[in-house]
């Protein structure tokens, strides 16, 4: 049977090239991935439109959920952090609860998986690095300080023509532009931008956490069908097993 230790399911955007083999780089033995597409129109991956395409992939969320379901994983996780600044904290949890009542599955974002990440690594204060325009990523600070975190750095990456043409160089030299001595841990928000292969690179280098969107789903989704594999690519929050 696949997935024979849990299943886990993603919604992707539409033209995100990058969550499938990130994911796939970090899943352990035994437990499967299963990925549907969200609704969104326009040149995917340009800060153009964003909001827009957010909003579009909102609204078609209930019936590429019901799809997803059909597979009957154990946890379906939002693969898209953007869209939950636009949700808002409240508009979020609102739609965890509809989609968790609508399908009697687990429903995870990946932003929600960050909040429960840091707060697992015991991080208040963070520096955060983004691949956005300066609007969706002042919409991400303000919904990191809704959950009451401190940022007290943040960044964009420079010369940005379309988020998944990035590269794990640009994610790392991201990172190291935005870290802050306050900071306990740096977050890479974003699931288009590849980050995976700049996480561990970076923690050497900073000396302290550093998570990323797409490992902090990973861990939330594992721990949310109770397997507790770690990830020898996902930094000290997949380093050991998940609690």
């Amino acid at each position: 049977m696949m997935g024979w230790r849990g299943r886990i399911g993603f919604l992707v955007p539409p033209g995100n090239p990058t969550v499938e083999p990130e994911m796939a780089q970090l899943v352990p033995e035994g437990v499967s991935l299963h990925f549907t597409r969200m609704v969104a129109h326009g040149l995917t991956g340009a800060h153009a439109g964003q909001e827009d395409r957010n909003r579009t992939q909102i609204a078609h969320l209930p019936e590429n959920v019901a799809l997803l379901a059909m597979v009957k994983p154990g946890v379906m996780v939002m693969a898209h952090t953007a869209t939950s600044y636009t949700l808002g904290k409240q508009g979020e949890a609102e739609l965890i609860d509809r989609m968790e009542q609508a399908h009697g599955i687990p429903f995870i974002t990946a932003f929600g998986s960050v909040i429960a990440a840091l707060a697992h690594l015991g991080v208040q204060r963070v520096a955060y690095a983004t691949p956005y325009n300066e609007a969706t990523t002042l919409q991400g600070r303000a919904h990191l300080e809704a959950h009451g975190l401190e940022v007290v750095a943040h960044g964009i990456l420079p010369n940005v023509v379309n988020i998944y043409d990035e590269i794990p160089q640009r994610a790392y030299a991201l990172g190291r532009q935005v870290d802050h001595a306050d900071a306990q841990a740096l977050f890479l928000s974003g699931v288009g931008m590849p980050t995976v292969d700049a996480i561990n690179l970076l923690e050497r280098d900073l000396g302290k956490p550093v998570i990323s969107s797409a490992t902090a789903m990973m861990w939330n989704a594992l721990r949310v069908i109770g397997v507790r594999d770690g990830a020898p690519d996902g930094g000290r929050l997949l380093s050991r097993p998940t609690a």
